[in-house]
Parts: C-alpha cells; structure tokens; sequence
C-alpha cells in the first residue's frame, strides 16, 4: 500500500489530476457508450442481414405470390386456430371430439358379454392348451377379411406355404439378437446377406452398403439422418433443409420433426402428379441437405422424374435419397416382368441412396426393410457410437440396439425361398392386376364417365377421383361391400393398392365399382328430379373425416381426434 502510495506521489501532479477529472470520467463513459452502439449496430446488421437472406430465399423458392398464398395460409390458420379456442366454440368442438372418441373406443375396444380384459398378469400361469385357445379366439376376432383379397394393401403376404417356412425360421432364431453377433454368426451372416442381395437389385456400384431396419419410417429416418449429419461434419450445416415432393410418404416430415430439419414441399400437379422439378430447383440453397423422390409414391402410385432428381443433385453436390419402400421388389423387376419402367435407382450417378421394404413385396414377414447407400461413407453417418460409455464401448448401427434376430431369418428365408424367378412371376401377377384396374376405370363406359384416374402409375397403386360424384361416398358404399381402400386428400380420391391375395379379386373389384358409381348416379338422378339436394349431415366415415379435414384450415382438431385414436389402440 505504501509503495503504491509513494509510486502515485512521484506522479507528475497535472497527469494525476487528468484522472481523476470530470472531463476524463465523462470521456470514458463517452467511449463506452460509442462501443455499445458499434456493438448493437453489428447485432442489428448481422439480424438484418440473416432475416434479409431468409426472405431473399424465401422469394426464390416461392415466388412473390407463392410466398404470399402460404403467408395467407398461415394466418388464416393462426385466426381459424384462434377462434376454435373462444370459450363457446372450445367447449362445443370438445364435446364433439369426445362423442367420436367414444364412437371410436365403441368400434375398436370389445366390450360387453364373452368379452374377458386381460389387465394383470394370472396368478398362476397358463398351460400351453389355454394359451393356445386363447390366441385362437384372438385370431377370429371380426375383422377386415384380407385373407379373401379384399384389403389394399396393408397386409403383403406370400402365401400359406412361404408362412409355414418363416414360421420355421422364427422357431429356429426366436431369441436371436444380432446385437451379438459373436453369439448369433447365423443372423449376422444372414442380415448381410439380405442387405448384398437387395443391393445387387438396385444396381449398386462397388464399395456400396446397406443396414436392415425394423421398417420403411425407420429407413427413412435413418438416410435422412444420415444426410444430416454429413452436411453438419461436411459443410458446417446448423439450419438443415431438406426438398420433399408433397407426395412423400409422412415418414419424411417426422425425420423433420425428430432431427430438426426445415422441410419443404413441392407441389405435384396434374396431369402428372410428378413433382415440379423447376420448383425444386429454386428451393435450393447453402442449407439443403437432401433432395427427395418416391418410386412410387404412396397416394397416386406416381414415380417422380428420378432422372431429373438426379441431375438436380449432381450439378449442386447434394444426396439424393428415393424411396422405393411401396415399389419394393416390384420396380426392379418390372423390365423383366415385360411392362413400362424407368430409370429410378443407383445406376443414375445423384442417387446417393435407396429405401425398399422387404416386408412389402418381398413377401418378408412385417418388421423388415433395408436402406441402402451408394458408399460406405455414406451408411457411417446414421451409426451410433458411444466410446466412453461405463458398460463398455456401444455401437449400433439404427435407431434400436436389440433387434429380433428371427425377423432377420424369415425375411432370408422368404428371398431365397422366391428367387428372382419367383419374384418376376408376382410382379408380372400384381401389377397385371393393376392395370386391369386402371384400363377398367380408364376406358370402361359404366366407370370412364364418372372417374377420373391420377396419373399415369407403373406399378401395383391405382388412384382415381371424381368430377361428377362424391368421391368419398363411392370410399364408405365400397366399404359397405366389405373392401378395404384407401380415402386420399389433397386431391380428395380413392386408391388401390394391389397386393398378392387381392390378385385374384380385381375383376370382383371393377364389377363392385361400378355397382357402386351406378348407385351413386341415380342417388343424384333422384336428388336432381325431385329438385333437392344432398343431405351433408348424413356422411359416411370416410367423408365425415376427409371431408370435414380437407376443408379446415387449422388442423388442430384432426390432429386431437388422430392422438385420440392412437390413445385407444391401448385402452385394454
């Protein structure tokens, strides 16, 4: 302290007195003040300049009037929302979203006489003989009857005797777990496979790869993450974006949601119901990480400009993922099968990689799809690794850790079983049957007046709307007739997806249809000649959904009756 004292005191008195003046305090705070405002002047610019680049891109994605068509969307469902949360309205949309809950509970939950609720575990266990009676009543509970070919889609089955042989391989590696593959060889043997088989299927170039996935959402996932994390380590990518027809399967918007990726999507017009590649061009940026095609997609049964894909993706150095999950083992063998194809896989040099259900028309049991890469670089961005982990180090290569080995074997058995011969035969049966369908609606007078088909399809999905008739009144009259079909939006339309058991069912399909648009036709003759018009209040299930969905412009109460439903598959 001292000699602080006597350093002060050799100082020369007028600088002394500089420091401690009014003059130099109000400097300091001068300068002060000076470098926040260069600082907040920096964040104002860097703010300007983000937002700036933001709506400059928004503008040549979209367009000044695109931008403003999903400006009005927007607030029309912010007010829309707003005004279903008024207390009266809220209260009144409650009350009616618990009665469909209730009416839906009703349908699905068995209740009543005969009905026994399993909800705890029996004091004593079961023998095998009542175990097995029970499974058995299980199994005849009322339901669609997709064995008689009359579910689209859905249910991929191969037939009693390919069953009997995966039923033999899941007995054989029922605890298997290919986590373990020093305990399991056989499934790791077998898992690989399966992944180099269904890789030769799609063209893939040497040094190319794959993984086995519980299903197509988790294929999609995991190329999606894997593109994501390529563009983080590769390029720095913190806002990630990826490009999506509006066709694509939803797995894609739920990678958007799960992984934090901006997602954009592309309008598909007709008459093609492809997706707009001049649109998708002006979507990219330094933020795009994927580019996205289905072959075919699932509404329409459409197979965008994969080709055009692929150039997109070339000229900007971008991963190009397609989606062949619904096209499975039918794309590849549609040459062979002796109808229309084009190119979609990895012998176009943008597409980087590919998703194929094997339990779709690989006829593997359910539970069973591959993604495949076209490097292994490429497959190394979805892994999994925990070096420092205190149970050891853990890797794995998909979203699960333990996975059912026994899936593994009923979906190399079900290939080997088939062989390509096997497999170009139910192509040549499926999509055969498709077109019978198609060329029915297209040119069949009782049908080709009142239906109109979407697109042009080349493989096993059909869809078709209507301009004179109420599309989704022709969805619940076929219903009635005991069909299983799909009600579409956005166009609203019908689809049909051809599957092996329904083969034999497709002239009883087209025979039904037209019943069904005859009847259709003279409700409105009636309607017409008696001078009234429809009844709105009277609509069948797939009307009163679609319809009422397709004309919210919030779709807040959807997503409440949808939660709705997914809450009741687990009320025991």
């Amino acid at each position: 302290m001292a000699r602080q004292s006597s350093l002060a005191a050799r100082l020369p008195a007028s600088f002394r007195d500089s420091l401690t003046s009014p003059r130099a305090s109000a400097q300091r705070k001068e300068l002060l003040y000076s470098n926040i405002n260069i600082l907040r002047n920096i964040i104002f610019a860097l703010f300007l300049l983000r937002w700036s680049r933001k709506l400059l891109l928004q503008l040549r994605g979209h367009g000044i009037l695109g931008s403003l068509a999903l400006a009005h969307r927007a607030v029309r469902r912010t007010l829309y929302g707003a005004f279903l949360q008024l207390p009266g309205v809220r209260t009144r949309v409650a009350a009616q979203v618990s009665a469909s809950m209730a009416e839906l509970e009703r349908k699905l939950v068995p209740s009543g006489p005969g009905v026994t609720r399993y909800t705890a575990l029996p004091a004593e266990g079961w023998t095998p003989e009542q175990v097995r009676a029970e499974l058995g009543r299980l199994a005849e509970m009322k339901h669609t009857r997709w064995e008689d070919g009359f579910v689209s889609g859905a249910v991929y089955h191969g037939g009693e005797e390919l069953a009997g042989l995966q039923a033999e391989a899941f007995g054989r590696f029922a605890v298997s777990n290919p986590i373990h593959p020093d305990v399991f060889p056989g499934v790791r043997k077998m898992e690989a496979e399966v992944v180099s088989m269904v890789l030769g299927m799609f063209g893939a170039p040497e040094g190319s790869a794959g993984v086995s996935t519980s299903g197509g959402t988790e294929s999609i996932l995991m190329a999606c993450l894997s593109a994501r994390n390529k563009a983080y380590q590769e390029r720095g990518v913190r806002e990630p974006e990826m490009i999506m027809p509006e066709t694509a399967h939803a797995a894609f918007l739920k990678a958007g949601q799960y992984f934090k990726i901006k997602v954009h999507l592309v309008a598909c017009p007709g008459p093609s119901y492809r997706v707009s590649i001049p649109a998708v061009s002006r979507l990219i940026n330094s933020n795009t990480i994927l580019l996205i095609g289905s072959a075919p997609n699932f509404p329409h049964g459409i197979i965008d400009d994969i080709p055009a894909l692929s150039r997109l993706a070339v000229r900007h150095r971008l991963p190009l993922h397609v989606d062949c999950c619904l096209g499975s083992f039918l794309m590849p063998h549609l040459a062979q099968a002796g109808f229309e194809t084009t190119d979609f896989d990895f012998r176009l040099p943008g597409v980087t990689s590919i998703s194929c259900d094997t339990h779709k028309y690989g006829f593997a049991p359910k539970g069973n799809s591959v993604v495949l890469y076209r490097t292994t670089a490429l497959r190394r961005y979805q892994y999994f690794v925990a070096p420092d982990w205190t149970g050891g180090v853990y890797a794995s290569p998909s979203m699960a850790g333990s996975r059912p080995g026994a899936l593994i074997a009923g979906c190399w058995a079900s290939m080997m079983s088939v062989g390509t011969n096997g497999y170009v035969e139910a192509c040549h049966a499926i999509v055969g049957a498709a077109k019978t369908v198609e060329t029915a609606i297209r040119e069949d007078p009782a049908l080709a007046v009142d239906l109109r088909m979407l697109g042009k399809p080349l493989v096993s999905v059909v869809a078709f709307t209507s301009d004179t008739l109420e599309i989704y009144d022709i969805a619940d009259a076929m219903s009635a007739k005991g069909w299983h079909l799909n009600a579409l939006q956005s166009p609203a339309a019908i689809h049909v997806a051809v599957t092996k058991p329904m083969v034999g069912k497709v002239e009883t399909l087209v025979q039904d249809l037209k019943d069904v648009v005859e009847a259709q036709r003279e409700k409105e003759r009636v309607l017409a000649a008696e001078g009234k018009t429809k009844d709105k209040s009277k609509k069948g299930d797939a009307a009163a959904l679609y319809g009422v969905a397709g004309s919210l412009p919030n779709k807040s109460v959807v997503v409440e009756l949808a939660s709705g439903f997914l809450d009741t598959l687990y009320k025991a």
